[in-house]
């Protein structure tokens, strides 16, 4: 015993001294790498050639003339598209030149001296598709840099009403957000803020061309205004002036945020917050719209306006009550402009830190705040998201990621992604410039880890994966022989930096209420004592158990209409579809909605029991059909303005809703597929976006010898009752189906489906694709710089991957050439659909309900709010022909679009037509797992699910397809 104990004394004396000699290796080693890194981040940097800052650099020593050009836009020199001169818009009685949403319009100047010029533009929002207008800038005809290509100029919006309505619960409203049109001047400037000044433009002495090309939206133009805009003055200098101005007393105006007069964004409405006792107003059970701003402030560029009244002329200090809970280990950045202007310096860096409650923000020390001066009278206070500090930090690691990326693909043109670690690649040698890479990379990245500690004051989960890369960095540096066998680690970084460079740039703040006060007004607490608090609390709790807080809006009142509807998606999108139907559907057609929100899959069982809803919502497209079977399901084409309403949506999106004669549901949500390509690695490896599958099988092995890949659409294993994209593609484009006989038996045994499955397998059985892939991250990395996958793909890219912004781009899917040489590109459609119950008791109120749910402006509306909660990787795929077309795409993404929609084509849904997706599957697995013959493996499996289509057809009574082929195949006999 004693000598077990001996030994366990041991053992744990030595995994601690092993624990110590960890630490300290690692800890030395950190200092060792790190302390002679800090570097000057400008003599380091590498940007894109046609990057900004490139540009900045080039003319670094250019003069800024003072010289001033105002051009009007009525007199351009040349228009390309659809342009006119127009006169008394939006009260102005000026002339006016309206442009719409494609084309462009070319100006001529006169520039007296080169030099650096700034541009500013007045422009009026004219009704569009209500999303922000963008343009693309050209000088003399050319692209100055990257950022002009897409230059933003945002619409202005208000609340619907002044004061919140109530429903009969005594809870507010939120208001509806509506457009203002009205004439803005803007200065152009960077979409994604990372120029903290406006963009500046090179224009040589003598005769030269502006030229604006319209991307999104249409809009009026006043003029463009060639200058330099005045810099604001540092607050010393504004104080200097200071000495003959008074300042008022007992003075203290307060603001309530929630009532901002107009916003850059109609994600930007009033919401609740029933945290604290403190907001204003305030109330303890009901729901009260008290605060602005939060999640849905957050991104650079975005803007709240609003109107105060100063009784007299003098000096004033300015306090923000608001809140910053969001993100830590950085600040919340704003600028500050007064009627229009930034009245100095300082108020272009607004930083708010991270804390759990809300402060009393005082613009300026504590002590000693801010003075600003206002006269008599109305004044415009607007508070708009930046990065401040942080944005030359942000284009640095971006800038670093795309050349991490570029090294990457070199690696593993080399190496390949699953590289043998007990081989020497001898890749310093390959690759000559690979230890300089990484060494440069390591020092910018520990610097920029260094500054941004600085500028927060704190080592954060934003300074982590800096430093990480740069120890990770060092070391393949210092041992290039270990890279192969730490690549895969190295892969998985450079995609947490993508992802830093996602999250760094959100700049989230909630405000309760502004504050325009003299200097000796003593400023409200931001919080309310602790017996307040507690009290807050303890009234919570009591009412918790008589509020329901789970219900949203009116409740049903004796007499009214009513429908249940059950919704199967997350918290948010229920909460805002019942705001939608309480101040919409329910105010104009006086139904009302309970809305509920529950796990679809007790959708059969309560069905069954007798207790299901009226409607359901957000169901699976198979769906539908497979409860019609069982009579559980109504058909809504009985409904005489049915053919009217399907109208919306275009016919594959209904195929997988039509059964035995009836429609069962209404599409809500229609995806396809689209073909997504790297610019930039498709031009370094003098590639062609294919344009047919004969093109992609000569692409394959020009990536293959590179270790590059082509994506195609991988089966998702909980989902094996739907059929491949890929096969279906092939196999539509060659003129085949899934069924014949109106669904009577498979189809996938003639020579049409067979080739089809051969060509589909034949890419993983001859060309080695893989079977399972992150096609998100292959694609940033430029591993898979091209595949096929869902349309919405383009909103996750666009938000989640800002370091290839510009470097990729979506199109048609390959086709396959026809006989008459007209190229097919059919592809499968997928969603969502909304189906009524045929136990509902109000059927003509839940057809009501469908008609408003599919209707364009419900989608639209719905679109954008869903994109407010959770940005545009939560565009709305809606299935609303029109409605699509009004959200916010770009014309020429949305263009790609269309081209493809005119493809799509549907799935049937038959009787036991879910074992076609799984023994197609099983049948694909055969073949590329086991080694079968393809023909051999689908021609067994497609038995199996012509014999379920035959059971179930005899079990709801159809006519038996099994019947029908025998009685064909004796008379071919005969």
């Amino acid at each position: 015993m004693v000598g077990v104990l001996s030994r366990f004394r041991g053992s744990i004396i030595l995994i601690a001294f092993v624990a110590l000699l960890v630490w300290w290796f690692s800890s030395d080693r950190e200092t060792d790498v790190q302390s002679g890194n800090l570097v000057e981040l400008e003599s380091l940097k590498t940007f894109t050639e046609n990057s900004y800052q490139n540009f900045l650099t080039k003319y670094k020593d250019t003069p800024r003339p003072a010289q001033s050009i105002r051009i009007e836009a009525e007199q351009y020199s040349s228009a390309d598209g659809e342009v006119s001169v127009v006169t008394d818009l939006g009260g102005d009685v000026g002339r006016a030149l309206m442009t719409n949403e494609t084309g462009q319009v070319t100006w001529s100047l006169e520039v007296k001296e080169a030099g650096l010029y700034q541009i500013g533009i007045r422009y009026y929002t004219v009704p569009g598709k209500s999303s922000a207008i963008e343009r693309t800038l050209r000088i003399n005809g050319e692209l100055p840099y990257q950022g002009a290509d897409s230059l933003i100029f945002d619409r202005v919006w208000k609340n619907g009403m002044t004061e919140f309505e109530r429903d009969n619960r005594d809870n507010e409203l939120r208001p509806s957000q509506i457009e203002h049109n009205t004439w803005q001047e803007a200065v152009l400037e960077d979409a994604n803020g990372l120029a903290v000044e406006p963009f500046l433009f090179y224009f040589p002495k003598g005769a030269n061309t502006i030229t604006l090309e319209s991307l999104r939206e249409p809009m009026a133009i006043d003029y463009l205004q060639v200058y330099q805009a005045p810099a604001a003055p540092a607050y010393a200098d504004m104080k200097a002036g200071y000495a003959n101005l008074s300042s008022p007393s007992d003075i203290l105006i307060k603001v309530q945020g929630e009532h901002a007069l107009y916003k850059s964004s109609p994600t930007l409405y009033p919401i609740p917050d029933h945290t604290s006792s403190s907001l204003e107003p305030y109330s303890v059970s009901k729901i009260r719209m008290n605060s602005i701003g939060g999640l849905n402030w957050r991104m650079p560029g975005q803007w709240l306006e609003w109107e105060l009244e100063v009784p007299e002329d003098g000096l004033y200090k300015i306090a923000l009550k608001a809140k910053e809970n969001l993100v830590r280990g950085v600040y919340s950045s704003r600028k500050l402009y007064i009627d229009g202007e930034i009245p100095f310096r300082e108020m272009a860096n607004l930083k708010f830190y991270y804390d759990a409650d809300y402060q009393m923000n005082v613009l300026g020390e504590e002590d000693e705040p801010y003075l600003f001066h206002l006269t008599k009278g109305k004044h415009m206070l607007r508070l708009e998201a930046s990065l401040g500090e942080i944005s030359p930090l942000i284009n640095t690691v971006e800038s670093s990621v795309l050349e991490l990326n570029a090294i990457y693909r070199q690696i593993l043109m080399i190496t390949s992604a699953t590289p043998d670690t007990f081989r020497d690649y001898q890749l310093e040698r390959r690759i000559p410039e690979l230890v300089r890479v990484f060494e440069k990379q390591r020092d910018i990245l520990y610097t920029v880890a260094e500054e941004l500690r600085a500028i927060t004051g704190e080592k954060s989960d934003k300074t982590a994966i800096l430093y990480t890369m740069s120890r990770q960095l060092d070391d393949m540096a210092n041992n290039p022989n270990t890279i192969a066998g730490r690549l895969k680690q190295f892969k998985l970084n450079i995609g947490s930096l993508g992802t830093w460079l996602l999250t760094v740039r959100e700049m989230p703040l909630q405000l309760d209420y502004l504050i325009v006060a003299s200097p000796d007004a003593k400023l409200p607490e931001a919080n309310h004592s602790i017996a307040d608090g507690m009290g807050h609390e303890a009234g919570k709790f009591v009412y918790s158990f008589i509020e329901d807080y789970n219900t949203i809006g009116n409740t049903n009142e004796a007499g009214q209409q009513s429908v249940t509807v059950w919704i199967g998606t997350g918290r948010d999108q229920a909460q805002v579809m019942k705001e939608m139907i309480d101040d919409t559907f329910t105010a104009q057609s006086g139904i009302h909605v309970d809305l509920k929100l529950v796990n679809i899959g007790a959708l059969l069982s309560a069905t069954l029991a007798g207790q299901g809803p009226d409607v359901a919502m957000e169901i699976g497209i198979s769906d539908p059909v497979n409860y019609a079977m069982r009579n559980a399901a109504y058909d809504v084409s009985q409904f005489p303005d049915f053919e009217e309403v399907a109208r919306r949506f275009q016919e594959s999106a209904i195929v997988p809703l039509r059964f035995n004669g009836g429609v069962y549901a209404l599409p809500e949500q229609q995806l396809f597929s689209m073909l997504f390509y790297r610019k930039d690695v498709l031009k370094e490896l003098e590639l062609e976006v294919p344009d047919t599958w004969d093109d992609v099988y000569e692409m394959i092995p020009e990536l293959q010898k590179r270790y590059m890949q082509f994506g195609l659409p991988i089966q998702d294993q909980a989902a094996t009752m739907v059929p491949n994209d890929t096969f279906s593609m092939l196999l539509f484009q060659s003129d085949g189906d899934y069924y014949v006989n109106d669904g009577e038996r498979s189809a996938l045994d003639n020579d049409v489906s067979m080739k089809a499955f051969e060509r589909w397998s034949d890419f993983y059985t001859s060309y080695k694709f893989p079977l399972t892939y992150d096609f998100m991250n292959r694609f940033r990395l430029g591993e898979m710089p091209i595949g096929i996958a869902p349309y919405n793909t383009y909103n996750l890219l666009t938000v989640a991957a800002p370091e290839i912004r510009g470097l990729w781009d979506f199109t048609v899917v390959p086709g396959t050439q026809a006989e008459d040489g007209k190229i097919r590109r059919e592809a499968a459609s997928s969603g969502t659909a909304v189906m009524m119950m045929q136990q509902a008791k109000n059927k003509d109120a839940a057809w009501e309900f469908m008609k408003w749910w599919t209707e364009k402006e419900t989608q639209i509306r719905f679109g954008r709010e869903m994109e407010s909660l959770m940005g545009a990787a939560a565009r709305y795929p809606t299935a609303n022909i029109e409605a699509l077309q009004e959200l916010p795409w770009p014309v020429k993404d949305y263009k790609n679009l269309e081209a493809q929609w005119q493809w799509v084509r549907g799935i049937p849904e038959v009787p036991g037509g879910y074992f076609t997706g799984r023994h197609l599957d099983n049948a694909f697995r055969k073949v590329v797992n086991l080694g079968e013959n393809p023909r051999e493996a689908l021609y067994d499996h497609v038995l199996i699910i012509n014999n379920e289509i035959a059971i179930k057809r005899r079990e709801f009574g159809l006519r038996d397809g099994t019947e029908v082929s025998a009685h064909a195949a004796d008379n071919d006999n005969n």
